[in-house]
């Protein structure tokens, strides 16, 4: 059974930074694309930023130019700097990954508060 696994989330104050981890487990194949979206409370989920199949980079204008997305294809893993972070940044942060289907971790809390 596939399953992502998000950790790097926590509390921290305006301007400044975290960076989250997603490891995928229990996957045979590569996924197609990766990624991370995330939920701020009584809001929908919103795409932060992904790598497309052809392994480009998409970002959400809200996080262009703070937010950096990285990947390991060889042990199918993504990663999200967060630089520059701000109150509105604080939000439930879900890895979600491709391949014929959603796949989706469970949530990783990033609260930016002073």
């Amino acid at each position: 059974q596939v399953q992502l696994v998000e950790s790097g989330g926590g509390l921290v104050q305006p301007g400044g930074s975290l960076r989250l981890s997603c490891a995928a487990s229990g996957s045979r194949f590569r996924f197609n694309a990766m990624g991370w979206y995330r939920q701020a409370p009584g809001k929908q989920r919103e795409l932060v930023a992904y790598f497309t199949s052809g392994s480009s980079t998409v970002y959400a204008d809200s996080v262009k130019g703070r937010f950096t997305i990285s990947r390991d294809n060889a042990e199918n893993t993504v990663y999200l700097q967060m630089n520059s972070l701000k109150p509105e940044d604080t939000a439930v942060y879900y890895c979600w990954a491709y391949y014929f289907r959603d796949y989706w971790g469970q949530g990783t809390q990033v609260t930016v508060s002073s």
